[in-house]
């Protein structure tokens, strides 16, 4: 790093930031394959969230490759590095006291993990959408299996891509077996017994 770069310190914290929105700040991280439910799921959280106050934000896997990951393909080597932008998007964010909700497929440990380091403890929640692959590929919401399967597309996960799945996620959701009503309600349950909100 230049060492004419300089961190500076706010004269107000994330404590009194938190403690203004009546909440702690958290990254819900969703992950999954694509079409698993996790941008489903996320947007019915956010949308339970504000109706209860919470101060939110969503960072869609899709929406932020139109602005801030513009430039970013789909090699490793950019998924990589669009997780590492995300993370610390998603860790300013927290430092504003905000829950931020995540829904990437974030196929790789690794980068998972980078984010939930830069954040305290607790702050992290990873959210495993354990939908399986033929249910996914069976939804197949934008067309991306097909293409993926007669090779218009490459590096797709779960066909010519790995993914990796979460040593030890905090939660498991399972959009073919629960109703988006059940895994809302799951996820609201997690947050109020880790006191994250009233």
């Amino acid at each position: 790093m230049d060492e004419n770069i300089v961190w500076h310190n706010y004269a107000t914290t994330k404590a009194q930031r938190s403690e203004q929105k009546k909440h702690k700040p958290a990254i819900l991280w969703f992950t999954g394959f694509s079409g698993s439910g996790k941008s489903t799921v996320a947007n019915a959280l956010e949308a339970a969230l504000n109706q209860q106050g919470a101060h939110t934000y969503l960072l869609d896997g899709d929406n932020v490759r139109h602005g801030l990951c513009k430039d970013l393909g789909f090699s490793d080597e950019d998924r990589i590095e669009n997780i590492r932008r995300v993370g610390e998007t998603a860790k300013l964010m927290t430092d504003a006291g905000l829950l931020v909700l995540t829904a990437f497929i974030s196929p790789f440990r690794a980068e998972r993990d980078m984010v939930r380091n830069l954040v305290d403890d607790g702050e992290f929640i990873e959210v495993f959408i354990d939908t399986p692959l033929d249910v996914c590929e069976s939804r197949d919401p934008k067309g991306l299996y097909k293409k993926a399967r007669t090779g218009e597309i490459k590096h797709f996960t779960g066909i010519d891509s790995s993914y990796e799945i979460p040593s030890n996620p905090e939660i498991i959701l399972d959009t073919s077996k629960n109703t988006l009503d059940q895994s809302v309600t799951q996820l609201i349950t997690y947050l109020k017994q880790k006191h994250i909100i009233g």
